[in-house]
């Protein structure tokens, strides 16, 4: 076993692009092994060998059209002014479309033109042209045409063409058979008890449905444990079998990461460590011929690194190109900063604010798998800049259609949780308008409505001079705007305590006094404007608090602290202490507020939040949370700066 002296360290920070390179130029000088499926369970596949056909389509001549078949030669005399008569089975038959043209007729009139006289007569005044409305043997396809070519992806269009020409089998690229496994001591399954120090493993899940979705074939192995002979033993029988191997965790720096030595001892290591963030941390080698990739372990480095390296090595393997993705130019809403010499990638959530696509970034950590699920767009920052300035015109990659960023609503400010339903009742009403939140604070949030950056703000900030909330803080920041204040909601704030409230927290200063473990708000939320001024009337100093300087940015990240920490406490709102389970201790009623500008207030998205927040379906949901109150007749304030 390593000592914690000799931990594992980074041979290099390959370029991204050149540790892929290795793996597709692996790939291109191994044959592909194929299979033979019938043709209507081939669509989707790559041939893997040209498709010729079985027979012509049509494979005799058919009728194009409902009429009669004549032989044209005999038709020359017909004219408007001496109609010339036919006899049934003499002069003509008829036919329907598709039908055989029966020998010796080469021609077929449209019964739109002729003129029945008797049950077996009929007149034509004009002359028929040879093979005309006659689809010739092989019109479509010829007895052995090449239908499909080698590499190409068969669509259900092809599949017809195929079947059409009696093509009932086809040899198609077996699918590349993916073996993944989850690796580390502190991995438990997503059925079992979660318990400190425990972690629940679902990057495996991940994999598998990312794997299917490029046109792999998964398999999810069991849990394996950080032990050298273990980790041994499964990549010697992933790669007696599988195409590919994903080992995830066991790729990073530490001392007890043995995925780069077994690698080496079984095969070769290609890449340990590239010049990205997140994702750096990348093993890639071979094994038995097999090309094994050790993934980091937090999410969001797990999942660019399944779409850098695992999606086109496994487009490659099936001989196709790997589908391109759609970009958009948009601005920065905030700063966003890289380090020198990596690639960056960058969350952010893009909305349409006064005609321009803004974007806002999420969390940076790469631990955060929340970041991916709400993010709109991925920025790319190259590896020779230090980040984005703020109203930078930056390319986004996007994750999302460009409709749906036309609908949404970008919200910054405070947290709260009814701005999440707000965001469900809009999307269940017309099924595309939607509100994406950014946590910044309510100072922020107004910041973000002077600069353009966001399409309305929650606000709830405390004026202590005045001790009313938010209008002192609109006037001061906001001068010169014309902006529209929705008061529809009225929450209860207080102390958020463990369950059982341990230390039997009554107020303000047992803070101090039971010197609790205290879990703050980010500078310029309303929260800690509300708690600064608490402090200030119990002359409390700050630096008595312990943990004063610990912050988080919702509600609910503070709840959670306090659940795991007996001594704990931390100020924030009833629905968030009730939706964890924590014990509440109240201390103020305070008005939360939704501000735009009136050009907002006015437009059509505009109008659909308004609606949404008066509605029943709103007011119910979000006064079942608890600790709220919603006013369903609201009426816009506009306050003109």
């Amino acid at each position: 076993m390593k000592t914690r002296d000799e931990r594992t360290i980074y041979l290099e920070d390959k370029p991204r692009e050149e540790a892929l390179l290795d793996c597709l130029s692996f790939i291109r000088k191994r044959p592909k092994p194929y299979e033979r499926l019938k043709t209507a369970e081939a669509i989707g596949r790559v041939t893997a060998k040209p498709v010729y056909a079985g027979v012509s389509n049509p494979h005799y001549h058919a009728s194009a059209m409902d009429g009669i078949a004549v032989e044209a030669g005999k038709t020359k005399n017909a004219h408007e002014s001496r109609p010339m008569t036919l006899k049934e089975g003499t002069d003509f038959v008829y036919v329907d479309t598709g039908h055989a043209i029966p020998s010796p007729f080469d021609a077929v009139i449209m019964i739109e033109h002729v003129n029945e006289r008797a049950q077996d007569t009929l007149d034509i005044i004009e002359p028929a042209v040879p093979w005309q409305h006659i689809r010739p043997i092989g019109e479509d396809i010829t007895y052995g045409e090449m239908i499909l070519p080698q590499g190409h992806q068969i669509r259900p269009v092809d599949a017809g063409a195929l079947l059409g020409a009696q093509v009932l089998e086809v040899d198609v690229i077996k699918k590349p058979e993916v073996a993944i496994y989850p690796s580390g001591n502190e991995l438990i399954q997503p059925d079992q008890r979660a318990e400190p120090g425990k972690l629940i493993e679902f990057n495996g899940t991940i994999f598998a449905g990312l794997v299917a979705s490029w046109g792999g074939v998964p398999e999810l192995h069991e849990i394996v444990k950080d032990d050298r002979a273990m980790i041994r033993q499964a990549l010697m029988a992933g790669t007696e079998k599988a195409d590919l191997v994903l080992l995830n965790a066991g790729s990073s720096a530490g001392s007890r990461d043995y995925t780069k030595d077994v690698i080496e001892e079984l095969g070769e290591v290609w890449t340990h460590g590239i010049a990205t963030r997140p994702g750096k941390p990348v093993i890639i080698g071979c094994v038995n011929h097999t090309i094994v990739i050790g993934v980091p372990g937090y999410p969001v480095s797990a999942h660019f690194v399944m779409e850098w390296f695992v999606e086109p090595i496994l487009y490659e393997w099936q001989g196709i190109q790997v589908p391109e993705k759609p970009e958009m130019p948009v601005i920065a809403g905030r700063r966003m900063t890289s380090n020198m010499g990596s690639e960056d990638f960058v969350r952010v959530h893009i909305g349409k604010v006064n005609g321009q696509y803004i974007a806002n970034p999420l969390s940076r950590s790469a631990s955060v798998t929340m970041s991916l699920v709400k993010a709109d767009g991925i920025v790319t920052i190259p590896p020779g800049h230090l980040g984005v300035e703020q109203g930078d015109e930056i390319t986004a990659r996007l994750l999302k259609p460009k409709s749906q960023l036309d609908q949404t609503i970008l919200f910054s400010g405070s947290h709260d949780l009814s701005i999440d339903v707000l965001s469900s009742v809009m999307k269940q009403h017309d099924g595309q308008s939607s509100v994406t939140p950014s946590h910044t604070g309510s100072l922020a949030g107004i910041m973000a409505i002077r600069r353009g950056d966001a399409h309305v703000a929650g606000i709830h900030l405390l004026d202590p001079a005045s001790g009313t909330y938010n209008d002192p803080d609109i006037r001061k920041w906001l001068k010169g705007m014309t902006i529209v204040k929705l008061p529809f909601l009225k929450r209860k704030q207080g102390l958020i305590v463990p369950s059982g409230n341990p230390e039997q927290v009554k107020g303000i200063r047992d803070i101090r006094e039971k010197n609790l473990h205290y879990v703050n708000r980010q500078k310029g939320a309303g929260t800690r404007v509300l708690f600064d001024h608490l402090l200030k009337q119990e002359d409390i100093k700050q630096d008595e608090i312990e943990g004063y300087q610990r912050e988080m940015f919702t509600h609910l990240s503070v709840a959670a602290e306090v659940m795991v920490d007996p001594k704990a406490c931390g100020m924030g709102i009833y629905s968030a202490a009730q939706a964890v389970g924590a014990d509440f201790v109240p201390v103020d009623d305070e008005s939360y507020d939704v501000i735009m500008t009136e050009d907002f207030f006015n437009s059509d998205r505009g109008q659909k939040l308004f609606h949404a927040l008066r509605s029943e379906a709103f007011k119910e949901q979000v006064e079942a949370l608890g600790g709220y109150t919603v006013d369903s007749d609201v009426e816009p304030v506009t306050i003109q700066i």
